[in-house]
């Protein structure tokens, strides 16, 4: 029975996690699929017991086998979705038992796998926004201390060798998290600062020390291997710096950590403390990172202030640190050979100070009073004399290295006891030899430290030897005078101990605690200084006395608030849920359940929550598996048909960001559907708009370009201003908005035509300029910089050079994000013109089977709100425009794009579309039977500009991109038509024509366009006349 209770029970696990990968209807199921699993660990927090049910019983939920696969699931398929309601309802915290228990369940063995499992299942999955706030929680409540807890602790029962296998594991999550969080962050400002490169590797070396404190007694070398492990990971990232760092981006272990080791080491029972180190960094896997600690930790020790200083105060500074390198490396003996060869590697091999031999000597004579490590000694006497009498270093070495490698012999050889091995160094050939080498220098100061070194050996041989050349106020004499005075007594018997006169505050709160608690803010006290008594002659300062008004006070907007959740005024009214899935918004704003009816109220709040969380929850679902794909078909239909019948608030600006967003997160199903749609005739042209707008900006967002703000409807993730202070407030910016003003910022896609345009225009101004002389040289006088100017622009390519190769090597997890030039052709503008020409074709057609009819019976093409009106077809023409512009840098753009496009802007700036094109009802002759009417037909301003701008973006791009080889040489024709359809509108112009709809702004706009494209054609032509066909 309890074998099948069991088998029962998994299956039931197996279930639920089946269940949380598929999509799930409403709140009420998630709860119990989530609260069910953390009762059976008992991690499930009391006031959610009421979704507790008995389907899995306590002990069956093996947490190594079945956590992982719940932590994947909820974050790929139930934050993805359900993350705004969880937090909306005050039920995120059962997601975050699964990741980083609360401090109640901290002590519970259950609560430490989970946490230890939820760094692998984290970084194993793409990151998100809500992945990397669950990452931050958990590097707070479980850091790399408490994990080597759990997998060491004695109530683990997993084997001695699985051990090590994990830690490593473990490690290597830790480690890896402030590159993982960047490379996903990218450019962005909003990182938690518990995760930043920086602080995280700082809090990483804290915690690393306080496990090495509290294994002080654990002596297995299975906890000494872990901690060496984590040690040389994180001398292999670059936490053990050979400087002291001075940003706070980079981290350093002892700049961390070497407050708190001095007071530990300072303190009762700190034996075992400096037993560990010593173990720890004897037990490392190799002599590199044993070399880099040391080269790090002497670095860090503290600087002495003068460095030939002979006071009281200095001598115990250098014993002290002397004391410590003793207590942290133990013992300079023969018997540590890595310790002795990866010190002299250090010491010898890099640039030091006399500071820091005085305490290289205190630490080899064993940092004691009274007690001398003579086998130390003699081991660094041996070094330092190999050294000193080197020929080498005596001709090329600097002087800085001469005097601390002088002073480092002397004090070595002054810490010796009796017998002293003067009397050997004296006599020793290799000696005397290189102080004739020194005497020989040409350089004095370095004379002068052979000398020294010779006169030294022989006073503490009992010889007498006095070259004479100490006296006078020269920089070496005086450093030689200073030497001979610290030489005089040794540093490690020094009497009295160092005392800190003024310590860092930070530096004692590190000390004493491993994680400040933090102190809440103190209120700053505000003093209002009274009024001296006395006259005032500001009278607009005095108020009125008035009676008290017998009227109730208004109510606050937190009543106000709380009147609204009252229960009791809301009775009938039904709560409208929030969508979590597209497939649920796509049924709120497009029922499929036939006719709509019932409850219109119900109907409009339906429509406002989709609307409110469209464009959110499209781009949440951007890149997670295929429901975007599946759905954004049917929301494209569904936005584009939804009409404002309730007049809601906002209802355009949020109808058109949810379909940005679609097009910009799904360009491959939704710009397809869309420009299939634009050519019903069931739409109005308001809908229209708001399909061209969607496909032009979403185009742009894909293409990485600027995109203006809409209306009313700020940005998801910053609707700050770049430039606040260049801007009115709110209020007064709202009130100063002229009708201009508004009807631009409702016109998007002009707006940003007006600008590409105007660009490519000055492109073509400033190349023709180098033909005239007087231009060329206004300008250099006034543009060319000076050729004194020794200050150049660095690009801002050249410092991202090393991020980006970074990025390469280490790559992303985040999918792919799609480019405009991938989908341009394909999905955007080929079935954009392509699906024009068919429309066109078919209304011609229709419009000849009525041509033969009475005129007010006839079908006319271009009615008004119809896509072959003037209005309709200009605002497609700037949509085409600024699809081009983006797409420039497209594989298909000369070969395809450009001549496509220019071919229609040149037929719909030159060709009638529709017989009725061009005339209004009221001009229509009762006697013309035929309908014709061609003496009557003309261009629209608005159409003739669009199309004349879209011919000068085709042209700029072609110039911009092959010089125009391809459009010239191989659509020669379609180029000099183009030339010639812009000269005609031009001299038109110039010659007093007016066209419909001209007038004002709009006729400065079509000629600036008119002149441009001539321009352009002018170059273009200019450039390869001589390889063109002759197509006359």
């Amino acid at each position: 029975m309890s074998t099948e209770y069991n088998g029962a029970t998994l299956a039931q696990i197996r279930e639920t996690i089946s269940r949380l990968q598929s999509p799930i209807s409403d709140l009420q199921t998630l709860l119990p699929l989530l609260a069910t699993p953390l009762a059976s660990i008992g991690l499930l927090p009391p006031r959610f017991r009421k979704y507790e049910d008995s389907s899995i019983s306590p002990g069956v939920f093996d947490i190594p086998r079945y956590a992982p696969l719940y932590q994947r699931a909820l974050l790929e398929h139930v934050l993805p979705a359900w993350e705004r309601m969880l937090l909306q309802e005050n039920a995120y915290t059962l997601i975050e038992q699964y990741f980083c228990p609360d401090a109640m369940s901290f002590a519970s063995p259950s609560a430490r796998q989970i946490a230890l499992y939820a760094y692998s299942t984290i970084l194993s999955t793409p990151l998100q926004d809500y992945s990397v706030r669950l990452l931050a929680k958990l590097v707070k409540g479980y850091p790399i201390d408490v994990l080597h807890a759990i997998l060491f602790s004695s109530s683990n029962t997993v084997p001695s060798g699985r051990h090590s296998i994990s830690w490593e594991d473990c490690v290597r999550n830790v480690i890896a998290v402030p590159a993982k969080v960047a490379n996903y962050m990218g450019e962005r400002r909003d990182v938690p600062s518990v995760l930043e490169h920086g602080p995280y590797l700082t809090d990483v070396s804290i915690r690393t020390e306080h496990l090495v404190f509290v294994s002080r007694t654990e002596r297995s070398q299975e906890r000494i291997a872990s901690m060496a492990y984590l040690l040389s990971k994180l001398v292999n990232i670059g936490v053990f710096p050979t400087s002291v760092p001075v940003l706070p981006a980079q981290p350093s272990f002892f700049q961390a950590t070497l407050s708190t080791i001095r007071t530990r080491l300072s303190s009762d029972g700190s034996f075992e403390y400096a037993a560990s180190w010593t173990k720890l960094l004897a037990s490392l896997p190799s002599s590199s990172n044993l070399r880099l600690i040391l080269t790090s930790l002497f670095s860090h020790m503290a600087q002495i202030p003068s460095v030939l200083d002979a006071s009281p105060r200095t001598r115990a500074l250098c014993a002290r640190e002397g004391l410590l390198l003793q207590n942290l490396l133990g013992s300079l003996l023969k018997s540590n050979s890595e310790l002795v060869y990866c010190f002299s590697a250090v010491a010898l091999g890099r640039h030091w100070d006399e500071g820091h031999a005085r305490i290289f000597a205190c630490w080899a004579a064993g940092a004691h009073k009274g007690a001398r490590n003579r086998e130390g000694l003699e081991i660094l006497l041996k070094m330092v004399i190999d050294l000193w009498t080197d020929a080498d270093h005596i001709k090329h070495s600097l002087l800085s290295q001469h005097k601390c490698l002088t002073a480092l012999l002397l004090i070595t050889l002054r810490h010796f006891p009796e017998p002293s091995p003067a009397h050997e160094l004296a006599l020793s050939p290799q000696l005397v030899q290189s102080v004739s080498t020194y005497i020989s220098h040409l350089d004095p100061s370095v004379r002068r430290c052979g000398m020294l070194v010779a006169e030294e050996v022989a006073r503490a041989a009992g010889k007498s030897l006095d070259f004479g050349d100490w006296e006078g106020e020269d920089d070496s004499r005086a450093w030689c005078r200073q030497l001979r005075e610290l030489t005089k007594a040794c540093d490690v018997d020094v009497d009295e101990p160092f005392v800190e006169v003024d310590a860092m505050p930070n530096e004692k709160a590190q000390s004493t605690s491993i994680e400040p608690t933090p102190q809440p803010p103190k209120s700053t006290a505000v003093t209002l200084e009274a009024a001296p008594s006395g006259y005032d002659s500001d009278d607009s300062l005095t108020g009125y006395a008035s009676p008290p008004s017998s009227r109730s006070a208004s109510p606050t907007p937190s009543e106000l608030e709380e009147i609204e959740r009252d229960p009791t005024l809301r009775v009938g009214v039904k709560k409208v849920p929030r969508p979590v899935y597209l497939a649920q918004l796509g049924e709120m704003i497009r029922p499929t359940s036939g006719l709509q009816g019932g409850d219109e109220q119900l109907i409009a709040t339906k429509i406002e929550v989709a609307l409110e969380v469209a464009e959110e929850l499209i781009r949440r679902k951007s890149g997670y598996g295929t429901e975007l794909d599946e759905n954004a078909v049917n929301l494209v239909h569904g936005l584009v048909g939804l009409q404002d019948n309730y007049e809601l608030e906002g209802f355009d600006q949020k109808r058109q960001a949810a379909l940005n967003a679609l097009v910009a997160c799904c360009p491959r199903k939704a710009a397809p559907s869309i420009i299939e749609e634009f050519f019903r005739n069931q739409y109005s042209t308001e809908q229209r708009f708001v399909m061209l707008n969607a496909l032009a900006l979403g185009a742009r967002e894909l293409a990485s370009l600027p995109v203006p703000e809409l209306p009313g409807r700020p940005a998801l993730t910053n609707g700050k201003v770049a430039f606040p202070s260049k801007r009115l407030p709110p209020a007064q910016h709202k009130k100063y908005l002229t009708i201009g003003d508004q009807i631009r910022t409702h016109d998007p896609v002009g707006l940003l035509l007006e600008d590409i345009s105007q660009q490519a225009i000055d492109n073509g101004r400033e190349a023709t300029a180098d033909k005239v002389p007087e231009l060329v040289r206004e300008r250099n006088l006034r543009v060319r910089p000076s050729s004194s100017s020794k200050i150049t622009e660095v690009p801002s390519g050249v410092s991202s050079t090393r991020t980006a190769l970074i990025q390469q090597l280490v790559g992303t997890q985040h999918p792919k994000r799609t480019t405009f030039t991938e989908v341009a052709a394909e999905f955007f503008i080929c079935p954009f013109i392509n699906s024009f020409w068919l429309f066109l074709r078919d209304e011609q057609t229709r419009e000849a089977r009525t041509a033969h009819l009475p005129a007010l019976h006839q079908y006319r093409g271009a009615g008004t709100g119809l896509v072959l009106s003037a209005l309709v077809l200009g605002r497609f023409l700037e949509t085409l425009a600024v699809l081009v512009h983006a797409a420039r840098n497209a594989r298909e753009w000369l070969a395809a794009i450009a001549p496509d496009a220019l071919e229609l802007a040149v037929t719909l700036g030159t060709r009638p579309l529709s017989r009725g094109e061009g005339r209004d009802d009221t001009e229509v002759d009762p006697e013309d039977k035929s309908g014709t009417g061609e003496n009557k037909q003309s261009k629209e301003a608005a159409l003739l500009t669009a199309a004349l701008e879209l011919a000068v973006i085709v042209l700029d791009g072609c110039l911009d991109i092959d010089g125009g080889r391809s459009l010239g040489l191989e659509h020669t024709a379609l180029l000099l038509g183009t030339g010639e359809w812009a000269g005609k509108v031009f001299e038109a112009l110039e010659n007093g024509a007016k066209v419909l709809g001209g007038g004002g702004a709009q006729e400065v706009r079509l000629r600036r366009a008119a002149a441009g494209v001539i321009l352009k054609v002018d170059e273009l032509t200019s450039k390869w006349r001589r390889s063109m066909v002759d197509v006359s």
